[in-house]
């Protein structure tokens, strides 16, 4: 925030009659009630306000606070190098957002932003240091005031105060303006750095998920040059496991491309995002039916949701080819869960064959429970296989701020 202009000499128009400034207790009253206005206009600046709801609401404070009938906030507009109505109070319709003055050294508000110091000017009809806009004119001003509204970078315009009335703005006018400014060019800045941040966190944003997009696109390809391989070669087991690897590779293409559905790239609604792959692969488990229970607004990190993914991607391609072998086919339950506020379970479980009494998920010897094995040792989770009387159950237990994956 640069530095305010309360210390800037104005430029006041000379008063022959040299009577002094009410000093009387109207006057401190005067005063006091202008600082709690700018009290007021502070705390709507912190909460938050849309930049026209704040231009709005300074134009009318700060006519309140100085009993005048007209207040505006312009807005420099370089390429027209004129100073735009952009918010206001007393004006007829249609001048704000359309009328505009000049932004030159002969304009009063154009002096005030082209060299920082405030402008008063009591006597309009006798003003000689500079012309009078016919917006003035024709709403029958009398005296104006005009401070520029400065941020940290470029100014933003200038506030003017401007009344019909006989009476003359004095000097704690102008602090009381001034201080009106100065809170409304901070909040413009901040507005600005904003809108700066914004900017930047949705560029941000669509290049991750632009990249997503071509990290699916390339995995997809992929999937497919082993899938044209697979049908070339006559060996039943090669193509098995030529057709098993591109199956995984265009799963883990589809985990990519559901990463740019969401608005927040960085965090994964894990409940959202298991549902959203057992919708995929209820088209890749034959006569199996995938059944979800779900709870939503479990947040993890994107790349230990990839992990998750290639997890329940695996237990469920395992129980429809094992748990379901013959061509009846049966139920695969897909839970999320959460038993407390460190950890998170996720369990696929079937009714089908069941596992050997001797199974280990540690020791298995198949490519998908080693896969399994080696993402839950990542995401530093704790497994467990659970016999039931028909079929078994994979659980894993996810704690949810974990170390960073290997």
């Amino acid at each position: 925030m640069a530095a305010s202009n309360d210390t800037e000499t104005p430029i006041v128009e000379p008063n022959p009659s040299g009577d002094s400034p009410d000093t009387g207790i109207r006057a401190l009253q005067d005063r006091i009630r202008q600082q709690e206005l700018l009290a007021e206009l502070g705390v709507t600046a912190l909460q938050g306000a849309s930049l026209d709801q704040l231009l709005t609401e300074t134009a009318r404070l700060t006519a309140k606070g100085l009993r005048v009938e007209f207040c505006k906030i312009l807005e420099h507009i370089p390429s027209s190098n004129r100073l735009l109505v952009r918010a206001g109070v007393g004006w007829d319709a249609g001048v704000i957002g359309v009328a505009s003055v000049g932004a030159d050294l002969e304009s009063p508000a154009g002096f005030a932003l082209r060299t920082g110091k405030p402008v008063i000017s009591n006597h309009l009809e006798n003003e000689e240091r500079f012309r009078t806009s016919d917006l003035l004119k024709q709403h029958g001003i009398r005296r104006a005031m005009n401070v520029i509204l400065q941020g940290d970078g470029k100014p933003f315009g200038v506030l003017e105060v401007d009344s019909r009335s006989h009476d003359e703005f004095l000097e704690f006018d102008l602090a009381f303006l001034q201080g009106a400014a100065n809170i409304l060019g901070m909040a413009i800045e901040r507005e600005r750095h904003e809108r700066r941040l914004t900017g930047a966190l949705e560029k941000h944003q669509f290049l991750l998920k632009e990249m997503n997009h071509r990290v699916k696109n390339s995995l997809s390809m992929v999937a497919s040059m082993l899938n044209l391989q697979a049908r070339d070669h006559a060996n039943p087991e090669l193509t098995g496991h030529l057709s098993e690897a591109a199956n995984r590779i265009a799963a883990i293409g589809k985990f990519y491309d559901r990463l740019s559905y969401g608005a927040d790239v960085e965090r994964m609604d894990i409940g959202q995002y298991v549902s959203a792959i057992c919708k995929d692969l209820n088209e890749n488990v034959g006569q199996c039916e995938i059944v979800t229970d779900l709870v939503d607004g479990i947040f993890v990190e994107t790349d230990r949701a990839i992990a998750i993914a290639l997890i329940v991607n695996e237990l469920i391609t395992n129980a429809a080819k094992y748990a379901y072998s013959n061509e009846v086919g049966g139920k695969i339950f897909v839970k999320v869960g959460r038993d407390n506020p460190d950890a998170f379970t996720i369990s696929v479980r079937d009714e089908g064959a069941g596992l050997a009494r001797d199974f280990d998920l540690h020791k298995a010897k198949g490519l998908g429970m080693r896969i399994v094995a080696a993402f839950a040792k990542q995401l530093n989770a704790i497994s467990a296989v659970r016999s039931h009387e028909i079929g078994a159950e994979f659980v894993i237990t996810i704690p949810l701020n974990a170390a960073p994956l290997l």
